[in-house]
């Protein structure tokens, strides 16, 4: 009897015991989920393009934001304060000639000042496409979600300036509320879906990478329709993109003294940073360099005054380097070195420009060597403009833009030496030939 009435007990208890378990197991399932610091004081509508009504649920963020429309100050090679890179550089209006850089190339100031510079640069006219907005404003989501992204690029620049009112904000980057980051660029998801990619399985610390490939990256307007495309259909090494362009016969414009058919490389800075580059393969992202993490009483997050580490050595390098003095020092090498060999490869280029310039008023030249020599103009330029275009005068990956400087001076070489040999007369070089043989 005693031993029935234990077992009646222990069952009851191990019943009870499960019971709450259950329970509990229940309750906890049935609570809202996790989130980071304190909970939002407002719901962020879905791609809300007001950074403003993101910045009460994150203030420290917002108000480190709010410092891109100011923090104007300038690097060695680059950094926010707007200055002619064409006062800086002349070669550029030669080698940019017959396009609108050759008229207006300004260094890009920080990213709340993104639509006022575009509003403002000579480049655009009335035939402008929408699709210049492309990396310009956190109104684009939005839009490309109502209109998709084909009407989008379709819509005349001045037309689509109407729905556009907000600089670069936080929905350019993140998932409103849950603060994900995400790809917000149709362009940029075509390209990875069709290397394979879904960037929806990339980590957090990879996405910190991605997201800068929004804009930071080579593109081309595909078409009448001026469709916003990636070349990176061949893979993202200069080679590839070149070579994508000379497949589908594309050009942007005819150099209006060598007639030979351009292509103007656009900021390829996910593409250089991704090619192996020291940092990248060492698991960097962009945003560890460019938006260190910083404090302000408890709080720890990520700056968003989105600028040159440079400006912020301390904090941007100090996080991994101990000697910020001495990482500075070899950055200022680094840079001088690719300036240095940007200026080699600038003078070959507008050397091979004045052969061929001279081979084309000569009367009985060679034409197939000129088409020859033109053809090799286009190859060497957008190799030199993919390191001239990049954000970081080499820095995201020396080794390879010093690669595509040495092939591009090469080229430039080559293109001086058809010249000549369509000319059929050596001195219309400007400079002897048995130097480059």
């Amino acid at each position: 009897m005693r031993r029935s009435i234990f077992i009646f007990i222990l069952i009851t208890i191990t019943m009870a015991i499960a019971a709450a378990l259950v329970m509990s197991l229940i309750f906890i399932k049935n609570q809202p989920g996790s989130t980071r610091g304190v909970n939002p004081l407002v719901e962020v509508n879905v791609m809300e393009p007001d950074s403003a009504q993101w910045g009460l649920n994150f203030p420290n963020e917002y108000s480190t934001f709010l410092l891109t429309k100011t923090n104007q100050a300038r690097t060695t090679y680059g950094g926010s304060m707007p200055y002619s890179k064409l006062e800086a550089d002349p070669r550029l209006v030669t080698l940019f000639a017959g396009y609108s850089f050759s008229k207006d190339y300004n260094e890009e100031r920080g990213h709340l000042n993104s639509l006022s510079d575009v509003h403002s640069t000579k480049r655009v006219n009335d035939k402008t496409p929408g699709t210049c907005f492309s990396c310009k404003s956190a109104d684009n989501p939005r839009l490309w979600g109502e209109m998709g992204m084909a009407k989008f690029d379709n819509s005349s620049f001045r037309e689509l300036s109407k729905h556009i009112n907000n600089p670069i904000g936080c929905a350019s980057c993140h998932e409103a509320n849950t603060m994900r980051l995400i790809v917000t660029n149709p362009a940029l998801d075509e390209a990875l879906k069709a290397q394979g990619k879904e960037w929806q399985t990339f980590t957090r610390q990879e996405m910190r990478t991605v997201v800068c490939a929004n804009c930071h990256v080579e593109y081309y307007f595909a078409g009448e329709g001026k469709y916003l495309t990636f070349p990176w259909k061949n893979g993202m090494k200069i080679e590839n993109i070149a070579t994508y362009y000379d497949d589908i016969g594309f050009k942007d414009w005819l150099h209006n003294i060598t007639d030979a058919p351009m292509i103007k490389m656009q900021h390829p800075d996910y593409e250089m940073y991704t090619a192996n580059s020291t940092h990248y393969t060492a698991g960097v992202a962009c945003a560890d360099c460019h938006m260190p993490y910083i404090r302000e009483g408890a709080a720890k997050f990520s700056t968003h005054d989105v600028k040159s580490p440079l400006l912020n050595a301390n904090v941007a390098c100090g996080a991994c380097h101990r000697d910020v003095d001495y990482v500075s020092a070899r950055v200022a090498v680094i840079q001088s070195q690719v300036r240095e060999t940007m200026n080699t490869t600038e003078d070959a280029l507008i050397e091979a420009i004045t052969a061929i310039k001279a081979a084309s008023a000569q009367p009985n030249m060679n034409t197939t060597a000129l088409e020859e020599a033109r053809r090799l103009h286009r190859e060497a330029q957008l190799r030199w403009d993919f390191i001239n275009a990049e954000n970081s005068m080499g820095f995201h990956n020396p080794e390879e833009a010093l690669r595509i400087l040495a092939a591009s001076t090469d080229l430039a070489r080559q293109a001086q030496l058809k010249a000549v040999q369509a000319a059929g007369n050596p001195a219309l070089s400007g400079t002897a030939v048995v130097n480059y043989i």
